[in-house]
């Protein structure tokens, strides 16, 4: 039986490193005081590694498609680096998703999530943007995954996917008590859509939803030069959980680590003993197709 935990969700901040060394020392400071804040499970933004586009030459950081053509050649240490600090501080990370390439031209948007054990597992995100599949030529993939772990039952969904309830439901039927949404959003607009879904994803699931928003400005990147949100962990306005359904939430726009606790039994609880249970009764949803009817 897993027990009640503390989870970190980040309000990551775009910046402009100059070295390798200074992104390994950012990341670590970070890594660091969650973990020193006894947080067990590290949440990390969507793209929250486009900043690593910044080491390149100007004309590449300009080149929304050679950028990350380019930041293929740190990608393996953007993961070792992330599993290294997993290890090093017995925490559960979900690095900042990655523009990886999976074949000559094709790129998905991958969320690495790295254990203490040393093991790694990722994914990627499904439903893309008009921003990724019309410029940006990022592909969606289909496979959804839940992870076993000591803490929990834990699925992803990136940002966008987490305004398909399809996906989410997937995953929760598969066993999923927490769902972590990474997020970059570059309008208000697209904060509270994201921020809107997560909570309709707790709501109906009856389970954990994390969001992690990346922040800030980056003038020099045509991919993350506008970054707004604010992290949040949610739960469904039920028993045992906030009449809101908020657990916690971040002031916006702030660079911070935002804490909550999570306690998996309660997802288990909620949906037994529960003042409605729309997990259970989600199948009566698929009523018969509405009809048109002239008046």
């Amino acid at each position: 039986m897993t027990t009640a935990f503390k989870i970190a969700a980040a309000q990551f901040p775009v910046f402009t490193p100059q070295s390798w060394g200074e992104v390994e020392a950012l990341v670590g400071r970070w890594v660091d005081t969650a973990a020193k804040a006894e947080a067990k499970l590290l949440v990390f933004p969507e793209y929250g590694s486009m900043s690593l586009a910044a080491l390149f030459a100007p004309d590449v950081q300009a080149d929304l498609h050679g950028q990350i053509v380019a930041m293929q050649t740190l990608r393996d240490a953007w993961l070792a680096l992330h599993q290294r600090l997993a290890q090093q501080y017995g925490v559960y990370i979900l690095a900042g998703s990655f523009p990886w390439q999976v074949a000559p031209g094709r790129f998905h948007n991958r969320a690495w999530f790295c254990a203490p054990n040393g093991s790694t597992e990722f994914q990627d995100k499904c439903v893309m943007t008009r921003f990724e599949r019309e410029q940006w030529h990022i592909d969606g993939d289909t496979a959804l995954k839940v992870f076993d772990t000591a803490l929990g039952k834990i699925a992803v969904t990136i940002c966008y996917d987490t305004e398909f309830p399809l996906l989410a439901r997937t995953q929760c039927q598969a066993g999923a008590e927490i769902i972590l949404a990474p997020s970059c959003t570059d309008t208000l607009a697209g904060y509270h859509r994201v921020r809107v879904g997560a909570q309709a994803r707790a709501l109906e699931n009856q389970c954990y939803v994390v969001q992690s928003p990346i922040v800030g400005e980056a003038p020099w990147s045509p991919a993350v030069d506008v970054n707004i949100g604010a992290a949040g962990i949610y739960g469904p306005p039920d028993r045992g959980f906030p009449d809101d359904g908020v657990i916690e939430q971040g002031p916006l726009n702030e660079p911070r680590w935002v804490y909550g606790v999570i306690d998996p039994a309660q997802v288990a609880k909620v949906r037994a003993e529960g003042a409605v249970f729309p997990f259970k009764h989600w199948p009566e949803s698929a009523l018969a197709p509405a009809l048109t009817i002239p008046l």
